[in-house]
């Protein structure tokens, strides 16, 4: 059976708001985040929770896939409450945001459990979602607390 992977591009603030959804309760390591400076690029692998597969039905089984989230254009890449030194350490993903700054560049924030942040700076927005190999199955749902 050949695999439905997902492959998104964002270009507009609406564009990310989506890919932002499909990333939602995502895990990403430490060691699978990159910052490719002479290249502009900025790569993180992360595993994503498939709930596109979920809200098809009852029936299906809890998914997870390899996906590979990429910012283009990049000017600059600041982290809040990251240690870069434990490569070992998981952050949960909870979404994008995104601001046009006076220099007309645009900020967009990656925003983690744990008020952990990894602020990118780009000229344009110009990130791709992009899923890689099969998908497994996974014991475990995500589960919100409503307020």
């Amino acid at each position: 059976m050949k695999a439905n992977n997902l492959k998104l591009i964002a270009r507009t603030e609406e564009d990310l708001k989506i890919v932002s959804a499909h990333l939602q309760d995502s895990i990403a390591n430490v060691s699978d985040i990159a910052n490719l400076k002479k290249n502009k690029i900025f790569l993180m692998q992360m595993n994503r929770f498939m709930w596109e597969d979920v809200e098809k039905g009852v029936f299906r089984k809890n998914k997870r896939i390899r996906t590979i989230l990429k910012f283009e254009n990049i000017i600059k890449v600041h982290s809040k409450n990251i240690n870069q030194k434990k490569k070992d350490k998981f952050l949960d993903f909870l979404t994008i945001e995104t601001n046009i700054m006076p220099d007309k560049n645009y900020e967009m924030k990656i925003v983690f459990a744990g008020d952990s942040i990894i602020k990118v700076i780009s000229e344009v927005i110009e990130v791709t979602l992009d899923d890689q190999g099969e998908a497994w199955v996974t014991k475990n749902k995500p589960k919100h607390k409503v307020l």
